[in-house]
């Protein structure tokens, strides 16, 4: 959601005054397998596997997605083996559906960096020269896999269009952090742990492992020969093994899922409703943190959402939704779901959270549904004693579009370090509208978080890094696998 040069704004810093001026933006100083199951270790891979001629699997595709993350006053600027390394997308909020998948987090900033390992120049080499042919080489392994083993297909969604996008990233963000293992290992522990809910079982690993090996050997012909086999096999073991240890760790702990029921259903707007549920049983997560939704309507077709509200003394969990055009699970969650209906829920996950040791103060920008746990935050910090300051920006591209803004306001008038402005902008360059706010900052000594579609996101690390943000302070859920969407 990119953002015009003329803003509105409507509301002061908490007890500020009430604007509605204009102001053109200044420079600033200064793969988760995805969808469904994913299987665990490979057992040694033999290299030279023979394959066997597969059809592609054609499906329908969801426009449905997953995404989101943070929220605003009021502007109007102009391991072993599978390839299950691709995490439930983007995390939650607005988007088609809110799939998201866990991020690696970012890496710390500036040690001298180590020549890449021989094992991790050649995965990369191979992901480069597939990179031209992707979509054939993902439809290839997923046919390699339901042919050698059918057993596994009923595990998938039935459209695998989503599923294949998400391969791809998966073995790319596998092989961008090869030599980083712990981002590596965060990733993969909350891959591994997320695919307990698709019945994902070790030995499903080397299933995968071998479809994989076909796959990149038929598509990376020029560059494919016995080291770069033994580097992928090497990999794929390592991640597979991650993502094992990981989900026993986990079964010890946690279900693969809870069974919730929905206790209420407010539509705020044609397209937008709050979902309650009741879990089952006790459901632990932070504030800030998604999880990931399954329909009865939709079976296997998970998508991901952020929580909208920090835990609460009931157990109660409060979702927002955006349905979206074809929208599978979205469109059923705002138009047909129903007091009663019981859905399926899984852990939590997400890394963008509010450390309690720190007393920085947060600067939040959300878009659309990422309003939802920006608000979790500011909850958050409230049940924690508000020592503070909170500065919320909330990015929608019509006063019609800010429905959460009522609830942000009343929290405002609660808590005197809490700032709202809402930023309507119907261009959706939102996040640059921040240089424009010449009297708001400065920031100095803030985290950020962001909240919402993967190009408001981009966007708002690009512009908060112009405006001195280290990275290491700006947090926010994964781009990659944030879908478009409108706010």
């Amino acid at each position: 959601m990119d953002a015009p040069a003329g803003m509105s704004a409507g509301n002061g810093r908490p007890g500020g005054r009430g604007i509605r001026a204009t102001a053109q933006p200044r420079s600033a100083h200064g793969g988760q397998l995805s969808g469904g199951p994913l299987p665990g270790p490979l057992p040694p891979l033999s290299p030279g596997t023979s394959r066997p001629n597969a059809e592609q699997q054609a499906a329908p595709a969801d426009p449905d997605s997953p995404v989101c993350r943070s929220g605003p006053r009021s502007v109007r600027p102009g391991r072993r083996p599978q390839l299950s390394i691709v995490r439930d997308a983007a995390g939650p909020g607005d988007a088609p559906e809110a799939g998201r998948t866990p991020t690696a987090p970012p890496a710390p900033e500036a040690a001298p960096t180590a020549p890449p390992s021989r094992d991790a120049v050649l995965v990369r080499r191979t992901m480069a020269a597939v990179a031209p042919v992707a979509d054939q080489l993902v439809s290839y392994f997923y046919a390699l896999l339901f042919v050698r083993h059918p057993a596994l297909r009923p595990m998938f969604p039935v459209a695998m269009d989503l599923q294949r996008d998400r391969l791809v990233k998966a073995l790319l963000t596998a092989a961008e952090h090869m030599d980083d293992p712990a981002v590596l290992s965060h990733y993969l522990r909350d891959l591994g742990r997320g695919h307990r809910r698709y019945g994902t079982q070790s030995f499903h690993y080397p299933a995968v492992g071998e479809a994989l090996i076909g796959a990149l050997t038929r598509y990376a012909a020029e560059v494919w020969d016995a080291e770069t086999e033994a580097a992928w096999v090497r990999t794929y073991t390592t991640i597979s093994g991650i993502m094992i240890d990981a989900a026993a760790e986990d079964e010890r702990h946690h279900p693969a899922w809870w069974e919730a029921e929905v206790v209420s259903h407010d539509l705020r707007t044609p397209e937008v409703a709050v979902v309650t549920l009741r879990p089952d049983r006790p459901y632990p997560f932070l504030a800030g943190q998604y999880t990931a939704l399954e329909t009865p309507w939709w079976p296997r077709v998970w998508r991901h959402y952020s929580f909208a509200g920090a835990p609460r003394a009931d157990g109660l969990l409060a979702f927002h939704v955006k349905a979206v055009p074809a929208g599978w699970v979205s469109g059923a969650l705002v138009h047909r779901a129903r007091p009663g209906d019981v859905l399926r829920i899984g852990p939590p996950a997400g890394s963008m959270t509010v450390d309690h040791a720190s007393d920085r103060g947060l600067l939040c920008l959300g878009g659309g549904t990422g309003i939802a746990p920006i608000t979790a935050l500011v909850e958050d910090v409230a049940g924690h004693g508000g020592r503070r300051p909170v500065e919320v920006f909330y990015g929608a591209r019509s006063d019609h579009d800010l429905y959460a803004l009522d609830t942000l306001r009343r929290l405002q008038r609660t808590y005197p370090w809490l700032s709202v402005l809402p930023v309507v902008d119907a261009d959706a360059r939102f996040p640059r509208a921040l240089r424009g706010l010449g009297s708001y900052g400065p920031w100095d000594g803030f985290d950020a978080c962001l909240s919402g579609p993967a190009g408001m996101i981009r966007n708002g690390v690009e512009e908060l890094q112009a405006l001195g943000f280290p990275a290491r302070r700006i947090l926010h859920d994964a781009v990659e696998d944030l879908v478009p969407y409108a706010y």
